[in-house]
């Protein structure tokens, strides 16, 4: 395996608080103007006042940082202008490691206290732990019933985009933090209580749906203790008033994303369950180890939710599975009766827990010994397969509390498979045929292309350079195109021997490259972003 230079994308310090104007190469389309914002973390070292050095264990636990991309063609003009600035959003947290020298509260993954013993680690499950103030793993733009009124929106003033209004940052825990969506500085923290007094659960998934028609938002709360609680919720968009629409008993687990069609919301539980019912989080502090074992003996259970208030009417079971990103979900008739739907869920699966594992910096950082000690057949255990599963002859009324078989209609070889799944935005809740994302075809320690995968012919296209590590694919649809293809690309790139990166866009149709913007520093390999038309045509938060 080739060690391509990543270093830059981890331990990176690079930030710019005022929006600086970057250097545009090729073209990009006019309709391409807008606000593009990505999150991640922006290092995970820092030196305390003792003169040590303290540094967080996994990358879901660096510093998190928003970066943001203000594209814009000035009156008159076909060439466009690009400027990015960027913040850390945790600098409190920072302040706190500096002068203690440590991190209290919750955490993803954190190495153990050798000084910390098992009694001590018994006595503080028993004391309030502080969370981890650490948000920042998805966005979302004029988020309803975080402040946003539709009908207010500020127009283009001070940089603003017109429409854009509120900008919050979401993790797998309950709570969110609102940020400022020109500075980026942090405005404060605040938890799901405030959009219903009963989501007092301790998890939710950090990527919320949303209904692309009305803009209603919908997740679910988990509530973990002796019998933990599922409560699946909605939030109006034009009222910010929220709805729980199914509670329900369940395995504890460490959910990131869920599923929605027009009729359904789909919560699967897929393996990765929190052991002693949940109790293992307080005792490790951390949640993955918190996760149980991967137990190919128990299956993934499915949960369908009524939106019109019928709660929950079915459940199914698949065999078991981990994943982080669900792609899309539809309906469509049932093929053995009529009176009934099938409901199509797509997702990149992973046949066990071992990719959680791997994102330990250790293994992700080309020069780390530990990164050139994972091998091949390591790494193949960590690569996710695009999946399709349908869910048969789902009824409007409740089913029998039994659960139905959930069927596995298709399981891409993952050399044809992607992380961060993304789609055309417009196709959501809709039967589609591409998906794009990031691959990983083990060129490298990390990921090294974007793969558009086309779901009917079952084939991939991909665009990779050598040393060229991309984050996310965005999808930004042309107005004038007809083709669910019609659009581009927008992902941000490091080259990994110049040590910068640039914003790249691709024509989604055959990913050729169709201009880029270039910064004057690497940006830190991210997680993901949201996207919103300089017109307000559309946002896109994925």
């Amino acid at each position: 395996m080739d060690t391509w230079p990543n270093e830059a994308g981890f331990d990176v310090d690079y930030e710019e608080h005022e929006p600086i104007e970057l250097t545009v190469r090729g073209e990009i389309p006019y309709y391409v103007a807008g606000t593009l914002y990505r999150t991640g973390p922006l290092g995970f070292k820092t030196k305390t006042d003792q003169n040590a050095e303290w540094a967080a264990a996994h990358w879901f636990d660096g510093f998190s940082c928003v970066h943001r991309f203000k594209i814009r063609f000035p009156k008159g003009s076909s060439a466009p202008e690009v400027t990015y600035n960027s913040r850390r959003t945790v600098d409190d947290m920072l302040e706190t490691i500096r002068k203690t020298g440590k991190l209290d509260g919750y955490t993803f993954a954190k190495k153990r206290d050798p000084c910390e013993g098992f009694f001590r680690k018994v006595m503080s499950m028993f004391k309030p732990s502080p969370m981890v103030q650490n948000v920042g793993v998805t966005l979302s733009i004029n988020m309803p019933g975080g402040g946003y009124t539709p009908g207010k929106e500020k127009s283009i003033v001070n940089g603003h985009s017109n429409g854009l209004s509120t900008l919050h940052l979401k993790t797998d825990a309950s709570m969110m933090s609102q940020v400022d969506p020109e500075t980026l500085e942090p405005r404060g923290i605040c938890y799901q209580t405030k959009l219903h007094p009963r989501l007092t659960g301790q998890l939710s998934a950090a990527h919320a749906e949303t209904d692309p028609t009305t803009g209603d938002v919908f997740n679910y709360n988990l509530e973990i203790g002796a019998t933990s609680t599922y409560r699946v919720f909605q939030t109006s968009a034009s009222t910010g008033e929220t709805l729980i629409l199914a509670t329900f008993r369940g395995k504890p687990a460490y959910i990131h994303s869920l599923l929605l069609t027009q009729n359904f919301v789909v919560l699967c539980v897929w393996n990765s369950h929190i052991s002693w019912g949940g109790l293992a989080i307080p005792y490790h502090k951390n949640v993955l180890e918190a996760i149980a074992p991967f137990d190919s003996s128990s299956k993934a259970k499915w949960y369908v939710i009524d939106r019109a208030g019928k709660g929950l009417i079915s459940t199914f079971e698949s065999d078991p599975f981990f994943c982080f990103h669900t792609i899309n979900a539809w309906e469509e008739p049932s093929s053995k009766d009529a009176t009934k739907t099938d409901i199509i869920c797509e997702l990149s699966l992973y046949n066990n827990l071992d990719v959680a594992h791997s994102f330990y910096y250790d293994n992700l950082i080309s020069s780390h010994t530990s990164a050139k000690a994972y091998t091949r057949e390591k790494r193949l255990s960590c690569l996710p397969h695009w999946a399709q599963f349908r869910l048969p002859g789902v009824d409007a009324q409740p089913m029998s509390s039994n659960p139905h078989p959930a069927e596995l209609v298709y399981k891409a070889d993952a050399m044809d498979s992607m992380e961060l799944p993304t789609i055309n935005p417009s196709y959501t809740m809709r039967k589609h045929r591409y998906t794009y994302g990031i691959a990983n075809r083990l060129k490298s320690s990390f990921m090294d292309g974007i793969v558009k995968f086309d779901n009917v012919t079952k084939k991939t296209i991909i665009w990779d350079r050598q040393a060229h590590t991309p984050g996310e694919a965005i999808f930004v649809a042309d107005p004038e195109g007809t083709e669910e293809d019609d659009g581009v690309l927008l992902s941000v790139v490091l080259d990994g021997i110049a040590e910068k990166s640039y914003l790249l866009v691709l024509r989604a149709k055959d990913l050729v490259e169709l201009g880029r913007a270039e910064m004057e520093g690497p940006m830190s390999f991210g997680f993901h972003g949201a996207y919103m038309a300089a017109g307000r045509e559309y946002v896109v938060d994925v």
